[in-house]
């Protein structure tokens, strides 16, 4: 779970500093050093392919097994964990708040509100649990259809954008006569941090009517449950039992997966306008989508479960462990780098880095964190907010320091 957790820290910080922290735009024609058009529209492309939306699809997988998890040993222990589960979730929720007034695109806050909605279902059977998340996972395609025929269903996604709207120009004036993404990299280069901070109040509700409108709720929800069976049902503690499964998944996740992503691929490159206009070519989009990124995902756990049966491949791939055992840590840290690196008040290169070069930052920069995290957990048990967060769930300081130096 760890080096899986440390896996999918490394391609969510790449899919953020697209996003979100870059300011990138390839529609904007913008040109500098660290821009390399060409380069940038195929690496941009190949994000499209083989980063969006997997890496999110990976860490609520681990979440639904990891609750899982506490909720079998509560059971060993002949106690309920639910209550020990919904503590640390409301924990989790806090600590999700206040990452989202570092960095709006947070998802904390988000799978910890999610996670109060797998607690009731955790007692379906597995069957259940597998059906109804395959229907979650695929169920953004009914629904975009949806809101194509009646458009009124989209209100809670335009609304929250409303709040938006009003909220940053209540917070900063200056960004009343603002209509653009250019004009608002503008207006945020000679941002101060607490204009920073006031945005990012306001960026709750754009980050919340983004939620909405691309259907995350049940994405996630789908994938929690079928990591919830993964966890309950001990599948990852004997993998050699379970090779036929995982070849399927391989098998069945790359015939359909690699072509539904290639077109998904396609359809964020050339046509995403559509998408958010609610045209036809967001509805072959999101197909595309609910296609091939679930399915990919799974395809890229299967290969690490198999891989580290191996000697070898367990070796290579433990060197992520440390980065996945203090996952929320680095994952702060990679947040206030991001906007170190890229707001106006730090180092100000937003809208002046392209995918090329921003993902070599971003591997650069998770190969540092592995280094800290390995030095960091010989000393420590835990990360520094991992400990937080598990004092406050068990109600009592945890042991920080290790006795014995590894």
């Amino acid at each position: 779970m760890d080096v899986l957790r440390g896996f999918a820290i490394l391609g969510i910080f790449i899919a953020n500093l697209g996003s979100g922290f870059s300011g990138y735009s390839e529609d904007a024609y913008l040109s500098g050093p660290l821009m390399a058009p060409k380069l940038d529209h195929a690496m941009s492309f190949l994000h499209h392919m083989f980063i969006e939306g997997k890496f999110y699809s990976i860490f609520s997988l681990l979440f639904g097994w990891g609750i899982a998890l506490q909720i079998k040993r509560g059971v060993y222990k002949g106690i309920d964990a639910a209550p020990t589960v919904r503590r640390r979730l409301y924990f989790m929720l806090l600590l999700g708040f206040i990452h989202l007034m570092i960095w709006p695109g947070d998802i904390v806050f988000f799978y910890a509100l999610l996670g109060f909605l797998l607690l009731p279902l955790r007692k379906f059977s597995n069957k259940t649990l597998l059906i109804t998340g395959a229907i979650l996972v695929l169920s953004p395609i009914l629904l975009y259809w949806l809101k194509m025929t009646f458009q009124d269903l989209n209100y809670p996604a335009l609304k929250l954008r409303e709040l938006g709207n009003w909220a940053d120009v209540q917070l900063n004036p200056k960004l009343q006569n603002v209509k653009t993404d250019a004009e608002y990299m503008e207006v945020m280069k000679n941002a101060n941090w607490f204009d920073i901070l006031k945005g990012n109040m306001a960026g709750f509700f754009y980050r919340y009517s983004y939620l909405f409108f691309v259907s995350r709720i049940p994405k996630v929800l789908g994938m929690f449950l079928i990591g919830y069976v993964v966890g309950r049902t001990d599948f990852y503690k004997n993998i050699s039992q379970h090779k036929k499964i995982l070849y399927w998944v391989i098998g069945i996740g790359l015939a359909v997966g690699l072509p539904a992503n290639y077109m998904l691929a396609r359809y964020m490159s050339y046509y995403e306008g559509d998408y958010f206009q609610l045209k036809i070519n967001g509805f072959y989009e999101t197909i595309a989508y609910a296609l091939g990124v679930a399915e990919l995902a799974m395809v890229y756990v299967a290969l690490f479960m198999l891989s580290f049966q191996t000697t070898v491949g367990k070796k290579i791939l433990s060197v992520l462990a440390p980065v996945g055992k203090m996952a929320f840590s680095n994952y702060i840290l990679q947040s206030l780098t991001g906007n170190f690196v890229f707001l106006g008040p730090g180092l100000g290169y937003g809208g002046q880095v392209g995918p090329f070069w921003y993902t070599i930052l971003g591997v650069g920069f998770f190969i540092i964190q592995i280094m800290l995290s390995t030095i960091w957990l010989k000393y420590f048990n835990y990360g520094p907010l991992e400990w937080l967060w598990r004092s406050a769930t068990y109600k009592k300081w945890q042991p920080m320091t290790k006795t014995t130096i590894a």
